[in-house]
C-alpha cells in the first residue's frame, strides 16, 4: 500500500460540501482545528499491523483514541509536528484526517413492503428468520415491545454495543430515531389489524445493534470502523450473518482506500453478508455512496408505490436513488427494494420525527423514504434466505437475491438501466424457492486478494464520447443510460424480462495503475470530470465540510416523500 496523508491545512484550499444522502449518511461536520504547534486534530494512522500503529503513535507522542485493528490503524489526536513525523515515518502506510460522519429517514398501522417483496408468503410457511442474527450499525434501537421482542413475545435483543464510547450495556437507547426506523423494517414483530400479517420483513431474527451515531446524527470513521471491528469480533458470539449499514456518504478516494469501506470489506471476508444503501443523492449517475462503492456487498437502491398500496403497476424508481457506476467501472445498485413512504417504529420523542411531525402516523409509528428504508428491506431478505439456507456464504445470498429479482420492465425491455435498477426489487419468495443460481455474483474479484494482496478490480461499465454509460461486451437498451433522468410514470416489477447476459455486469477484472478501460470509444476515458479526488487521496480534495453551502449537510434535510 502506498503512504498517503490529508494536510489539514490542504483542506481549507477549496471549499465544498458533501451531500447528506437523508436518512442514509453524508459526511459532515466542523473543519480540522489548526494545527498550531500545541493543538491537535483526530486522524485515522495506518501500518502493517494494529501494533506497529501503536508503537509509532506514542514514538512521537500522540494520544491514541481509538485501537481499530479491523484495518490495522488507530485514531489518534496530533499535533502538526507529531504529523509531519508520522509523515515521513516508513512503518505508516497512510495518515488520514478523521472526518465526521452523520446519520441521513396504539396497534401499528399495517405495512405492505413484507407482501410485496414476498416476504409475508414465506411468514406463512414458517420462515421468519429465526435462528439468524442482524447487526444494525446505526443511532441504535429503542426497545418497544415490536423490536424487542419475536412473535413468541421472547427477548431477542442479544447485545447493544456503542461504538462511541467503547461501552455495552441495555443503556445504549436510539436517542435521534434513525436506527429505531430501520430496525423495525428489519424485524417488527408487530401484526396487521386482522392479526394475519407481520409488519417486519423477519420478524423473528435475533438483534444486535450498535450506535456510531449520537443523539444529533453525527459520528466519525474511527467510531463506524470501530463498531465494525465489534461486529467481525463477537460475530460467533451472537450468531451475526447480516449487517445492515444505512448510511452513504460521498466518495473521497478508490474504493479500496476508504477506511470504511476497508472495514466492509473485511467484514465480508469474515462471513457477514453486509447490505448498504445507495445513497440519496441521484439520479444523476455516479453518485453511489461510501460503503455502497464496495464492489462486494449488496448495495441497495429504493422504488416508490406512488401513494397507492394496492397497485403494482404505478410503481417507480424513486429519484432521489443513487445510481451507478461506481467511479471503478462498477454497476451499482445491485437491487432495489421499497423505499418509499415506509412505515416503521420511531418514538414521538426522537428528534428525527420531531423535525417533521406530520409524518407521524400514531405516537410511535412514523413514514420515511429513503435507501435506508430499501436496505432495511434487504436485510430482512437476506436474514429469511439464510434461514432456509444456512449454510450459504455471502457471495451465494447475494448471487441467489440477484438472480430471483424482478425488473421493472415497459412493454417487454427493461424500464431502467441496470445503472439505476440493478437486478431489478427483491424477491424473498423467489430466492428461496424459483432458483438454483449460483457463481453469479462477485465473479473474477477477491476480497482477501483486495485486504491484503495489493490487488484492486474494475468493473465493465464505460462511457461513450457522447456521454452514455454502457457495459463493454453487452448489448442491449438494458445496458445503456444516456443521463440521469427517470422515465416517467409507474411500472410492473415482474419477471417478465430476463437479463439475457446472465449477470456479466458483476465480474470484476485487475486494475493496474494507468487503467485507461482500453475499450472505450474515448480513448482512455479516466472518469476525472466526475470525481474532484482523481488527481491525488486528499480525502476531500479541499471540501470544508461545515461551509455554509446552500444545501447544508445536516441531518435536516429532508428526502421528499415519493
Amino acid at each position: 500500500m502506498s503512504k498517503r496523508h490529508t494536510n489539514p491545512q490542504t483542506l481549507f484550499l477549496k471549499a465544498g460540501l458533501c451531500f447528506l444522502a437523508v436518512f442514509g449518511v453524508g459526511l459532515s461536520g466542523a473543519p480540522l482545528p489548526s494545527t498550531t504547534p500545541h493543538s491537535t486534530a483526530s486522524y485515522i494512522v495506518q501500518a502493517k499491523t494494529v501494533q506497529e500503529a501503536l508503537a509509532e503513535v506514542h514514538r512521537v507522542g500522540g494520544t491514541v483514541s481509538h485501537e481499530l485493528g479491523i484495518i490495522n490503524a488507530v485514531a489518534a489526536a496530533l499535533s502538526a509536528n507529531q504529523l509531519e513525523q508520522l509523515e515521513s515515518s516508513r512503518n505508516i502506510s497512510q495518515v488520514i484526517a478523521d472526518r465526521s460522519v452523520t446519520v441521513a429517514g396504539t396497534p401499528q398501522p399495517d405495512t405492505i413492503y413484507p407482501t410485496l417483496v414476498g416476504a409475508a408468503a414465506l411468514h406463512n410457511e414458517g420462515i421468519t428468520g429465526s435462528g439468524i442474527t442482524v447487526a444494525v450499525l446505526d443511532t441504535g434501537t429503542w426497545d418497544g415491545y415490536w423490536i424487542s421482542r419475536n412473535t413468541r413475545s421472547r427477548w431477542r435483543i442479544l447485545e447493544e454495543y456503542d461504538a462511541t464510547t467503547n461501552t455495552l450495556g441495555y443503556e445504549v437507547s436510539d436517542s435521534y430515531g434513525h436506527g429505531t426506523h430501520v430496525t423495525s423494517i428489519i424485524a417488527s414483530s408487530g401484526k396487521t389489524k386482522k392479526g394475519k400479517l407481520y409488519n417486519g420483513i423477519a420478524p423473528d431474527v435475533d438483534l444486535v445493534t450498535v450506535r456510531a451515531f449520537d443523539s444529533n446524527g453525527s459520528g466519525s470513521y474511527s467510531d463506524v470502523i470501530r463498531g465494525l471491528g465489534w461486529i467481525v469480533d463477537n460475530k460467533d458470539r451472537y450468531g451475526i450473518r447480516v449487517v445492515n449499514l444505512s448510511f452513504s456518504a460521498q466518495p473521497q478516494s478508490h474504493y479500496w482506500d476508504d477506511p470504511i469501506n476497508q472495514a466492509v470489506m473485511a467484514a465480508w471476508h469474515a462471513g457477514l453478508v453486509v447490505v448498504a444503501s445507495a445513497g440519496n443523492t441521484g439520479p444523476d449517475p455516479m453518485t453511489i455512496g461510501v460503503p455502497g462503492n464496495v464492489p462486494y456487498v449488496i448495495t441497495v437502491g429504493a422504488m416508490s408505490d406512488a401513494a397507492s398500496t394496492n397497485q403494482e403497476s404505478d410503481d417507480f424508481l424513486a429519484s432521489f436513488s443513487s445510481a451507478g457506476p461506481t467511479v471503478e467501472g462498477f454497476v451499482k445498485p445491485d437491487l432495489v427494494a421499497p423505499g418509499g413512504h415506509m412505515h416503521g417504529v420511531m418514538r414521538n420523542t426522537h428528534p428525527l420525527g420531531l423535525a417533521h411531525p406530520e409524518f407521524y402516523l400514531t405516537s410511535n409509528t412514523y413514514v420515511m423514504s429513503g435507501t435506508s428504508q430499501a436496505a432495511a428491506v434487504v436485510s430482512g431478505a437476506a436474514a429469511l434466505l439464510l434461514q432456509a439456507e444456512p449454510g450459504l456464504t455471502p457471495d451465494e445470498v447475494k448471487c441467489r437475491l440477484m438472480a430471483s429479482a424482478r425488473p421493472a420492465v415497459d412493454r417487454g425491455t427493461p424500464a431502467y438501466s441496470v445503472f439505476q435498477q440493478g437486478a431489478g426489487r427483491v424477491d424473498a419468495y423467489a430466492a428461496v424457492y424459483e432458483t438454483t443460481a449460483s457463481g453469479c455474483a462477485n465473479r473474477g474479484i477477491d476480497v482477501q486478494q483486495d485486504l491484503y494482496g495489493g490487488i484492486h478490480y474494475g468493473g465493465r461499465a464505460d462511457r461513450h464520447s457522447d456521454g452514455s454509460y454502457y457495459l463493454r461486451g453487452l448489448n442491449g437498451d438494458g445496458y445503456l443510460w444516456s443521463d440521469g433522468t427517470l422515465q416517467s410514470g409507474g411500472y410492473l416489477w415482474s419477471d417478465g424480462y430476463l437479463w439475457s447476459d446472465g449477470f456479466l455486469w458483476s465480474d470484476g477484472y485487475l486494475w493496474s495503475d494507468g487503467y485507461l478501460w482500453s475499450d472505450a470509444q474515448t480513448s482512455g476515458f479516466l472518469w476525472s470530470d466526475a470525481f474532484t479526488w482523481s488527481d491525488g487521496f486528499l480525502w476531500s480534495d479541499g471540501f470544508l465540510w461545515s461551509d455554509n453551502s446552500a444545501v447544508p449537510a445536516s441531518v435536516n434535510v429532508w428526502v421528499e416523500q415519493e
